[in-house]
């Protein structure tokens, strides 16, 4: 076989060391995160001489559906297998690879769809496996910080800093979360980063739906998708949205399955307490990458004063992003929810590990103040001993204690990418 490498990259993954661990350690490790956001390009990162084949190639993948132990078979010890969920008989031919020699490190294999949903391959692979999550670029890794907001967050470890007032300045939330994370999307111009996503959703809905499902209208998935960038941040309401479209319950839940497969979409769990059974159970939607869900819903930048509440969701699902990659690259990341209660008192994320509480909630303004945190005390109190603080990110300079009591604190978004 003609085997490439793959292209160098432009920016550091701080999940690089995770995955070098793995690879230390385990025959197969499974690198899954949406299309472009930088799979191939890591693997190179982490192994620059290690083989590598494409499944989006033609010649390999007939190879690989047509006789999966005899491509298996014929492949260097080690490999790395691009877009392996469009063939996953290769699970078994890898399953007897590695159970004849286990070698640590010996498949690297990428998906763009959550191969941990499907059966055939998760099963095969069970024991011999490990899966990591590679995310969009995060605010952090684009100014080439370590990324370190989560775990100094949840030491309590986030340093109060008054400063003095700044002459007021435009706010640089809108583009940042106009341009999303994706590698193509931040090399670009704003105006080009837009149309690159456009052609971006309707190549993932066009071709990688085929890989994992069987849909006879792609369009419908290009509707709903539609309709969830507006209602990210926002409680999932399956049966209006299978009204807006005419479709079941059943299928809009089948739809919405496949869209988180395919990386696009979170459901966000609520949180529950065993102390009070007044609590929302209905998940929260959110977009996994604000600049995709602002394409879609025909947000531009200038539009963030009029616009305000539309982008005060999306900077809500921007801040899950960004946490959630933070996560997943720390050895016991930590769970996420959301908080609701039956009086609409709300926490936009809750943050919970070995048995402990944190709230966040996300503001699209430049100040804050004490009546801003009704939500956070309200889990406070139903959290009881388990809750350990919470904060507010806000659009502003200042790091200042909001409720010492409670331990909650205002903080700068931008300490997302600083620390």
């Amino acid at each position: 076989m003609d085997i490439k490498t793959a292209d160098q990259s432009w920016l550091p993954r701080q999940l690089r060391s995770s995955v070098m661990a793995a690879l230390a350690d385990t025959p197969v490790v499974c690198l899954l995160g949406p299309r472009q956001c930088g799979k191939s390009t890591l693997a190179k990162m982490c192994e620059p001489e290690r083989p590598y084949i494409s499944l989006d190639e033609k010649v390999y993948l007939d190879l690989a559906l047509n006789d999966p132990q005899g491509f298996i078979d014929e492949l260097p010890d080690r490999i790395t297998i691009d877009e392996v969920q469009r063939a996953p008989e290769l699970a078994l031919a890898i399953k007897r690879s590695v159970d004849a020699n286990r070698s640590a490190g010996r498949f690297l294999l990428t998906g763009s769809a959550n191969l941990m949903q499907l059966p055939r391959l998760a099963d095969s692979l069970a024991g011999r496996m490990e899966s990591l999550y590679l995310h969009p670029f995060t605010k952090a890794e684009i100014h080439r910080r370590t990324g370190s907001f989560l775990v100094t967050m949840l030491a309590g470890r986030l340093p109060v800093e008054i400063r003095s007032p700044d002459a007021p300045t435009p706010s640089a939330l809108p583009k940042i979360l106009l341009t999303g994370g994706y590698p193509e999307a931040v090399r670009r111009a704003p105006e080009r980063a837009e149309r690159w996503q456009r052609n971006y959703i309707q190549s993932v809905i066009e071709r990688d739906v085929r890989d994992i499902a069987e849909v006879k209208d792609a369009s419908n998935l290009k509707r709903l998708l539609a309709l969830l960038a507006d209602r990210t941040a926002q409680l999932l309401n399956q049966s209006e949205l299978a009204n807006s479209l005419g479709h079941t319950r059943a299928t809009i839940d089948r739809y919405l399955t496949l869209l988180e497969r395919l990386f696009l979409i979170r459901r966000l769990p609520a949180w529950h307490s065993n102390r009070t059974k007044r609590l929302v159970k209905s998940p929260k939607l959110h977009f996994v990458d604000s600049g995709l869900a602002a394409t879609l819903s025909e947000l531009e930048a200038d539009q963030w004063n009029v616009q305000r509440a539309r982008f005060g969701h999306l900077l809500e699902s921007f801040v899950l992003q960004q946490l959630t990659a933070m996560a997943d690259c720390m050895s016991r990341p930590p769970h996420f929810y959301h908080y609701r209660d039956k009086d609409k008192i709300e926490v936009d994320i809750v943050i919970e590990s070995s048995g402990k509480v944190w709230g966040i909630e996300v503001k699209a303004a430049a100040s804050v103040n004490k009546t801003d945190i009704k939500g956070l005390l309200k889990l406070a109190g139903v959290a009881g001993s388990a809750f350990r603080g919470g904060i507010i990110l806000y659009d502003g300079a200042a790091t200042f204690h909001l409720d010492n009591k409670s331990n909650i604190l205002a903080v700068p978004i931008s300490k997302l990418w600083e620390l």
